[in-house]
């Protein structure tokens, strides 16, 4: 695989991957939750908790890294990364997770 094909296709499933705890409301886009039975959510909706989609999020930081790190050793030698890599991507993780934020949370609704 040519590294700028790699580099792209990281880019591309980390953005879809930051955004996919705020598009929907199933757990890693295919675990369905249970129902909620009473509140203020009409019969039968399903509620995905903040701490669930920050705990998603999380969770998907480090396929994206596993899958980076795959691609990166594929090509060739994987270089060690310390602490300073890591708080860096995980910024710009929650930095491409901003949209579906926005979309999920401040986006006016209109009933």
């Amino acid at each position: 695989m040519d590294v700028s094909l790699a580099t792209w296709l990281v880019i591309a499933v980390a953005i879809a991957l930051a955004n996919l705890p705020f598009l929907n409301e199933k757990v890693f886009g295919f675990v369905p939750l249970p129902t909620a039975g009473g509140g203020g959510a009409p019969q039968g909706a399903h509620t995905k908790h903040f701490f669930i989609r920050l705990l998603e999020l999380f969770v998907l930081y480090f396929v994206v890294g596993a899958l980076a790190h795959a691609l990166e050793s594929q090509i060739g030698n994987a270089f060690p990364q310390t602490w300073e890599f890591y708080a860096i991507t995980a910024c710009l993780f929650v930095v491409l997770a901003f949209p579906g934020f926005v979309l999920r949370y401040l986006r006016k609704r209109r009933s």
